[in-house]
């Protein structure tokens, strides 16, 4: 069999189909996900443990491959003949060699083309601050995030500098200058990369992802000394979002955390990707715009108040996630029974439904 051919072939029905992800696994068909849910290829035959190594082991450099077969894990991105883009995570799983490959499209959608609300081109405009993208994986963080770092690049002269473990969305320069870092390609690590970024004279901070402590002191120290800094977690909601900042550093620096979180902070959003009764997903929101009430419930500790100040304050731009799901359910873009999968709070959706 030519290998590297059916792995050409794979990518190719993957883009075609529209599918979010490509999975490999033995003993399986090559699997897509397409609108959330698994459909196996079963016009491909099971992948036997040879069929598997052979298939992954052409998306690995030689480098990649000695780091997979020591680390026993390896995420890296891959393109596909000027195509496609896949950022993948090979593993071992019940010692066979497995993949995961998520479709990274060419094109950086708009805000307004993602469905996203108009409110989200206003972190786009602001010049300094902490904003964050939370929400479950696979649930359009990197892709919101884009989104607003192209609108930058559009309308802004600044130098955007990503950090990023893989490099998953390409930018075309055009008002700005772009500068992105892949770890371990770029940088040998993402902490020696955030050390040195104020040193690369930035405007707008990218941090593909706030893995601890460390990073996430770096992001607020880059976004308190005047730069515009953008980074994601995998959190639910605005407010679990702040408890888990604060909670990542020890008890006897948890209240100066929390006063720099509130002077830093701009704003939240939370999302989800929700199946659509016709077809595709749509993103619902929570957006959390940081005001002078949530600045002191931060300063405070008082997180789990944060959820109501988002309810009474949907003239500046605020947003609940029950609303925006209450919204996508009005206007039969979304079942109700979807709309109840992905509430954070069912019983408050159904009686925000029904005052409607």
């Amino acid at each position: 069999m030519d290998y590297k051919q059916k792995l050409n072939d794979l990518l190719l029905t993957t883009a075609r189909q529209n599918a979010s992800d490509l999975h490999l696994a033995v003993g399986r068909h090559p699997t897509l996900r397409i609108d959330s849910v698994l459909i196996p290829l079963s016009k491909e035959p099971l992948l036997t443990p040879e069929t598997a190594d052979n298939l992954i082991f052409n998306l690995l450099t030689p480098e990649q491959k000695d780091s997979f077969l020591r680390e026993k894990e390896i995420d890296f991105s891959y393109s596909f003949e000027d195509k496609a883009r896949f950022r993948v995570n090979v593993f071992y799983q019940r010692g066979f060699a497995a993949a995961a490959l998520r479709l990274i499209p060419a094109q950086i959608k708009t805000i307004e083309e993602l469905g996203l609300p108009p409110v989200l081109y206003d972190f786009a405009r602001i010049s300094q601050g902490f904003v964050l993208l939370v929400g479950p994986a696979g649930h359009g963080k990197s892709t919101t995030l884009a989104a607003i770092l192209d609108e930058i690049n559009h309308k802004k002269t600044d130098h955007i500098i990503t950090v990023e473990d893989p490099i998953e969305y390409i930018f075309t320069q055009d008002k700005c200058i772009i500068s992105q870092r892949e770890v371990k390609s770029d940088t040998l690590d993402f902490h020696r990369a955030l050390r040195s970024l104020l040193r690369q004279d930035p405007d707008v901070i990218m941090v593909g992802e706030m893995r601890d402590a460390e990073s996430i002191a770096t992001a607020m120290t880059a976004a308190e000394t005047g730069h515009l800094v953008f980074s994601t977690l995998h959190t639910n909601s605005a407010s679990q979002t702040i408890d888990r900042i604060i909670d990542s550093f020890p008890a006897e620096q948890q209240n100066q955390i929390a006063s720099q979180l509130a002077a830093v902070l701009v704003g939240v959003i939370s999302e989800r990707l929700i199946p659509k009764i016709d077809g595709g997903r749509i993103p619902a929101c929570e957006i959390m715009i940081t005001n002078p009430a949530i600045r002191n419930l931060i300063r405070e500790r008082k997180a789990y108040q944060i959820d109501l100040v988002i309810e009474t304050s949907i003239q500046e731009g605020m947003m609940t996630l029950n609303r925006s799901l209450a919204n996508l359910v009005k206007k039969k873009e979304i079942s109700l029974e979807k709309a109840e999968l992905y509430s954070l709070n069912p019983s408050e959706l159904r009686i925000l439904l029904e005052r409607s």
